[in-house]
């Protein structure tokens, strides 16, 4: 049942009755709802704002402790805490919709989840509103969460999975490393890649992208929203790897993904930062428009982790750069805000490590865009802007970031 009274209606009946109490009674109890109630914010997407790879702080090829800041039960996010609710959605501690401060959080996204559900197993919940035996939709299950509580924002994150961002980064390390230096095969170029950039692709892109949007929308009018009363808050996507002349790791040889799991050609990282990641970003934020959404701000995290990023100078593994592991001080300054890129060869039976959590924001990363999240809630007023790493250290727990 939608909520359907609006917040004056319920003030005026609120008023009403305690006047007509007689001392000492006691008031009418109501749900919280639209509007009424403690103020919630809530994350709707994919891996990017799940929480993906959340529970390493930077990274180390000899001891996988160093780095672990969160332990194996991370990704628990049941009631019980005992397990995942669904099954490698991947919603992590550090995920940036805890914003903490008397805000309530609810994280909703799934790592792998595409604008459209994707049933049977695994189960990834899209944007829309998909019901059956494994599960609703996110827009279905915000819509219910939302009608009894008061929800003032929703970060979204989406697009990616819909522009297959998996398989281009499997064909870039498997182009690096089934090729010589003298003869790089690129994946920029690569047909299974190039299909998803044409103009076609991105315009289908462009109008499911807008329509998870308007679903979102949707979702909080159904639950007794005015559009005006809450904002969404769409997020880009970062840079996860630097240009070509960035990286601290020669392209000659493995080494930069047997050392660094980043195994992009320069040519390929090049292309990634200057086409595809503005292509994917620009279609998002066109989406915006296409869709109609009127109440939307945009969190743009295209450069954020610039400086800190997988295999960039500056930056290392805590066995290269001399720090003892993620609680010594200079830990967020030395090492990498980004998860390297993980193979069936350095990950799953005998390690920790789960390959989908290849080139997400780590522990620092997450928590690096919560700190801007936090300033795009702006104290209920929310606004978009630029998140950039403006400091060192940490400040409450975080990296000194700043929302221009």
């Amino acid at each position: 049942m939608f909520r359907t009274l609006r917040l004056p209606v319920l003030s005026a009946l609120a008023i009403t009755a305690a006047t007509l109490l007689a001392p000492g009674a006691t008031p009418v109890a109501h749900a919280d709802g639209p509007g009424v109630g403690a103020p919630w914010v809530v994350s709707v997407g994919d891996s990017y704002i799940s929480g993906e790879a959340g529970r390493w702080a930077g990274s180390s090829n000899s001891d996988s402790n160093r780095a672990d800041a969160t332990g194996s039960t991370t990704y628990y996010d049941n009631a019980s805490g005992t397990g995942e609710a669904i099954d490698r959605c991947h919603r992590s501690k550090s995920a940036e919709i805890k914003i903490g401060g008397g805000i309530n959080s609810l994280n909703l996204a799934c790592s792998g989840a595409k604008t459209a559900t994707v049933s049977g197993s695994p189960f990834k919940p899209g944007l829309d509103f998909y019901s059956g035996s494994e599960g609703v939709g996110q827009a279905r299950a915000l819509q219910t969460f939302a009608t009894t509580h008061n929800v003032k924002m929703v970060v979204v994150s989406i697009g990616g999975n819909d522009f297959n961002f998996a398989d281009v980064v499997q064909s870039c390390v498997t182009d690096f490393l089934t090729s010589p230096s003298w003869w790089p095969d690129y994946c920029k170029d690569d047909s299974s890649v190039t299909a998803n950039f044409t103009s076609g692709n991105i315009s289908t892109v462009k109008t499911r992208i807008a329509g998870a949007l308007v679903n979102i929308r949707t979702a909080m009018r159904n639950a007794g929203y005015a559009d005006s009363s809450w904002t969404m808050l769409v997020q880009t996507y970062p840079s996860p790897v630097p240009n070509g002349s960035g990286f601290r790791y020669s392209q000659s040889g493995y080494t930069r993904q047997s050392t660094g799991g980043c195994g992009f050609w320069n040519a390929d990282a090049d292309w990634a930062n200057g086409t595809a990641l503005p292509t994917i970003n620009n279609t998002v934020t066109g989406a915006i428009t296409q869709g109609g959404i009127t109440n939307a701000k945009v969190l743009n995290l295209a450069n954020t982790f610039n400086g800190r990023r997988l295999c960039e100078s500056g930056v290392g593994l805590y066995e290269e750069v001399g720090v003892a592991n993620w609680t010594s001080s200079n830990a967020v300054d030395k090492t990498e805000w980004v998860n390297q890129i993980r193979t069936v060869s350095t990950c799953c039976s005998s390690s920790p490590y789960y390959i989908q959590e290849s080139l997400h924001p780590n522990y620092w990363g997450q928590l690096a865009v919560r700190s801007c999240v936090r300033q795009a809630y702006n104290g209920g007023t929310p606004k978009g802007g630029i998140c950039t790493r403006t400091g060192t250290g940490l400040l409450n727990g975080e990296p000194r970031m700043t929302l221009q």
